[in-house]
């Protein structure tokens, strides 16, 4: 019998289907086709491998061999295959026994010499072939993200004839040996660094306890950057899930791993020249973008204004459902993005509108046309509209004040407060859905008529009220309150009075 069989993934978004490389060798001209739906890097993959072969030492066979990835369905693309496919014709042709490619899976690129190269998209595939209680060999370039997921065997080799040795059971293949201990240590910047702008220091609090999107508004030179680059110092750590999952879209992007830091929250700063593409993903191949990169973690989007207004309006879709679906003619690929928004934007064009200096000349008009390149749907999807004003040089240069805590001061509230979202509702204040506000939201008569009031005053949306009874749930969980107060929700209320500018 000349067939044989190997197991493989291909790589669809984060997802990993299971692909079956089957190879048989039959008489007639000797030549090698690949079917089952093989874009060029796949179909290029004949050459590769059979010199691959030649050079390890093997003998190509001198038959017509046909090579198909099923299902023939599924789109198949880049050198992932290589080592499936190299084995499964090895195999067809005796040199190594087939029954020993049963119960493994195997990722790799072939050089021409045999050496394995490594593949984006390995951490989505062992987590797919956790269920299915496979073996899988993978190129040890791959080790630190193999490393990651204890309870599925993974076996690292360096060259083709690595695999073959393995398969004979001549010389087993090692497991990946990477330390994958996260380091907590990192040159995370430190909320002790700025100085005053003691509202938009409680903002953040506020933020990082609930998960809820930020806006900073202020002139240049006020702290705004340096604030979200903060944020993800006093957020809480990423649970073990969480943290593989941010690691699954890296992989899926081909951002290099580092083992040592695979536990911090991601922190991405996309320019505002950033298109839609680089933003939410896309690409005739679909690839995550800055909002899947920055899953579990923090989006910072400096300038708001200055992006492209139909690349902002991207953003209110995965801002509510937590995920991207990007279609394309071909296929299509859906990517998670539960990030957090932080933004910051100069109050008008020039920026100093509001200065005490009097530097600013704009005219209404142009202020107006500034505000309104973002949209009130956009903005109705923020929870906290903070203003951050331009500090004294005295202040500054003082001695740091006992109110100016550092991150892990913060940090210690953020985590309590957390917990006690997590255990009441199991997902943080931001992500309450409206029966869940009605159940842990619920406000006394004076609280009532207190939101009542703002919402006629600020003209709220029915999402904008919803969002203001989460961020008070927030701020009544960090002061340890059972229910919601009123000083709890006029807090809440004051952060949306940029709907009051807006409006005006």
């Amino acid at each position: 019998m000349s067939l044989a069989v190997a197991l493989t993934r291909a790589s669809e978004g984060v997802a990993a289907p299971l692909v079956t490389v089957e190879v048989h060798l039959s008489g007639g001209l000797p030549g090698t086709s690949i079917v089952g739906l093989p874009e060029a890097a796949v179909r290029e993959a004949r050459d590769r491998v059979r010199v691959a072969i030649q050079n390890t030492q093997f003998e190509y066979p001198n038959r017509r061999v046909t090579v198909n990835l099923a299902p023939a369905e599924l789109p198949k693309d880049g050198g992932r295959f290589d080592l499936a496919i190299a084995l499964g014709i090895l195999a067809a042709g005796g040199q190594v026994p087939r029954e020993a490619l049963q119960g493994c899976e195997f990722l790799g690129e072939l050089a021409l010499s045999g050496e394995l190269r490594p593949v984006p998209g390995v951490l989505p595939a062992l987590l797919r072939a956790r269920h299915g209680k496979r073996c899988v060999i993978v190129p040890i370039e791959n080790a630190a993200e193999a490393a990651l997921l204890g309870d599925v065997e993974v076996r690292v080799a360096r060259t083709l004839a690595e695999v073959c040795a393995h398969l004979r059971g001549m010389d087993p293949l090692p497991a990946p040996a990477v330390d994958a201990t996260p380091n907590t240590d990192g040159a995370i910047p430190d909320l002790a660094d700025v100085r005053g702008q003691a509202h938009a220091r409680r903002a953040l609090e506020i933020a990082a306890a609930g998960g809820h999107h930020l806006l900073l508004t202020g002139p240049p030179g006020t702290g705004k950057s340096m604030l979200a680059q903060r944020l993800p110092g006093i957020l809480p750590p990423l649970t073990e899930a969480e943290a593989i999952e941010a690691c699954a879209v890296r992989s899926v992007s081909g951002t290099p791993f580092n083992a040592s830091d695979w536990r911090r929250r991601p922190y991405r700063a996309p320019h505002h020249t950033a298109s839609g593409v680089a933003l939410v993903g896309g690409g005739s191949h679909p690839r995550p973008g800055e909002i899947s990169l920055a899953h579990h973690g923090v989006l910072f989007l400096d300038e708001l204004p200055e992006f492209d207004r139909r690349v902002l309006e991207v953003l209110r879709e995965p801002l509510e459902s937590g995920h991207i679906v990007i279609s394309r003619a071909a296929r299509s690929a859906e990517f998670p993005a539960r990030f957090q928004l932080v933004a910051a934007m100069n109050p008008c064009p020039c920026g100093y509108a509001g200065d005490p200096g009097g530097r600013c000349h704009c005219t209404p008009d142009a202020i107006a046309r500034y505000r309104g390149r973002i949209s009130g749907p956009l903005l109705d999807r923020i929870d906290l509209m903070v203003e951050v004003p331009r500090i004294p040089l005295a202040e500054l240069d003082a001695v740091r004040k006992p109110d100016e805590e550092d991150s892990a001061t913060v940090r210690a509230r953020v985590i309590t407060a957390r917990h006690v979202a997590m255990q009441r509702a199991g997902k943080p204040n931001a992500s309450l859905t409206t029966r869940e506000i009605g159940r842990d939201c619920a406000l006394g008569e004076a609280e009532r008529t207190l939101l009542q009031g703002a919402l006629d005053k600020l003209g709220l949306s029915a999402r904008a009220y919803h969002r203001v009874l989460r961020v008070a749930r927030t701020i009544a969980d960090l002061a340890h309150a059972e229910r919601i107060g009123r000083d709890h929700l006029a807090e809440a209320i004051q952060y949306r009075r940029m709907d009051a500018v807006n409006e005006s």
